[in-house]
């Protein structure tokens, strides 16, 4: 530790590492991490590489129980898959992480970080408080937290850690939510065994997107067992046998949720209703801003910079790495005297749903482009209709949509949902920045047989 760097990064997840590695590199530059949990951040403990590490085996199952030649039923060791999964997040341990930054050159620090004037971090610990300051630039980079609805506040529900660190299956759980992580821990706890229940506000899944994806992933969930209600109103819940806190909290119990008027019990309930940026205590007022300010970039000061989760911005962990790096590079170059590095003013987001089966999707939906007031184009065909797709399973269930605008032939956005279907993505991604043509892509050859021709598909239809 030092009592200053060139740059002094809050929060040590994806997002803090890339923006200070991409500050560094290839100069003399200094760089401190504050952490106050796990270097390495939500993603790589709570969240993607958990639940992948869990999914996985799940998919791998569906698929050999609809393939010819394998055994209609295959048995899921539930003892095996959570040893995956602690294998996956090191046990909870950070030692592989810290190593690595301070390979690349980056300092790190246990504590809480947070603003105390220009330029200037304070770190608390178990020891005390210091404070450093940084030359050139203090970044951001402190994730989100869960939203808790209010009728569930004091009662101790589960969020996402607690539903991929689970370690005694419940006999049954109210999944709340229709988003991605209630999709998908909706999955993977009915595999463990868990009798599921998803109670989703809206009338459909993963509302962001298209709505066919959410209906074949609702068919998947049910397929699965998960029973799925819509339209489902939550009036109240309670844990009438719980066990009473000095903080005005319960746990222990199971919960009874009241739905339409209607009480119903679980032995747990996730609460997958959302994530909020974790800016209410990182000093803000300090330098005069508030959580809201803090959110406008033209508002904060230009030493000070948010990235991931924190910064509003889509809160997915490959973006908040591609925003790293870019912030990474423009601090570098403020640094240097350089001129500014240049990026597109519009880089689409893309996402994947590791459901059964998967939804893969980047750009603009169907509604986006018609509510910008674009004419479209919008071939949707099976992913069966692709050979390739179809050896993958014998149900192989699935479809893909592109959204085109008429007028100039460019691709604006595409969706793949069904086995797999997580690997066709970037070549959309990649068609979009590039600003590539239905014309030009007819020339893009795939290889047979595989997944990649329900792109022909597609593209015969606009012919």
């Amino acid at each position: 530790m030092h009592d200053s760097y060139d740059i002094v990064v809050i929060g040590a997840g994806p997002a803090g590492e890339n923006v200070a590695d991409y500050a560094l590199r290839g100069s003399s530059r200094t760089a401190l991490l504050i952490e106050n949990e796990l270097v390495g951040g939500e993603c790589s403990y709570y969240a993607c590489m958990p639940s992948k590490a869990l999914l996985r085996p799940v998919e791998v199952r569906a698929t050999a129980e609809n393939l010819q030649g394998l055994p209609d039923q295959v048995e899921l060791d539930p003892v095996a898959l959570l040893r995956r999964r602690d294998a996956w997040v090191a046990g909870y341990r950070d030692a592989g992480q810290v190593e690595w930054a301070n390979t690349a050159g980056i300092d790190v620090a246990r504590g809480r970080g947070r603003i105390s004037g220009p330029r200037r971090v304070d770190i608390t610990s178990d020891t005390g408080t210091i404070s450093v300051e940084a030359r050139h630039a203090v970044v951001v980079a402190t994730g989100s937290t869960p939203v808790i609805p209010d009728f569930l506040q004091g009662l101790e529900p589960w969020t996402s850690r607690d539903a991929t660190g689970v370690i005694e299956i419940p006999e049954s759980i109210a999944v709340i939510g229709g988003g991605v992580v209630a999709v998908e821990a909706a999955h993977w706890l009915a595999a463990l065994g868990s009798q599921v229940t998803l109670l989703v506000r809206e009338q459909r899944v993963l509302t962001r997107l298209e709505p066919f994806a959410g209906d074949f992933v609702v068919d998947g969930l049910r397929h699965a067992g998960v029973e799925v209600v819509f339209d489902a109103v939550i009036s109240a819940a309670q844990r009438p046998t719980a066990t009473a806190s000095g903080l005005g909290r319960v746990h222990g119990g199971p919960v009874q949720v009241t739905v339409a008027g209607r009480a119903r019990e679980f032995a747990e309930v996730l609460a997958a209703t959302g994530r909020k940026p974790a800016s209410d205590d990182i000093g803000l007022a300090a330098v005069g801003l508030t959580p809201a300010t803090f959110a406008d970039p033209s508002v904060r000061p230009a030493w000070l910079y948010a990235v991931g989760d924190v910064s509003g911005e889509a809160p997915l962990t490959h973006w908040g790495k591609y925003r790293a790096r870019l912030i990474g590079e423009q601090i570098a170059a403020r640094a240097e005297g350089r001129e500014l590095p240049a990026a597109p003013s519009e880089v689409p987001v893309p996402q994947v749903v590791f459901s059964d089966p998967q939804v893969a999707a980047v750009g603009m939906t169907e509604e986006a482009a018609r509510r910008a007031g674009i004419t479209t184009l919008c071939p949707k065909v099976p992913m069966s209709s692709a050979a390739g797709y179809a050896l993958l399973r014998d149900d192989a269930p699935g479809q893909a949509q592109l959204v085109i605008d008429a007028d100039t032939g460019r691709l604006l956005g595409a969706t793949f949902v069904g086995t797999e279907v997580a690997e066709l993505v970037h070549a959309a991604t990649v068609a979009i920045v590039g600003g590539l043509t239905i014309s030009q892509l007819w020339h893009a050859v795939p290889s047979y047989p595989t997944s990649s021709e329900v792109w022909l598909r597609l593209l015969d239809t606009c012919r």
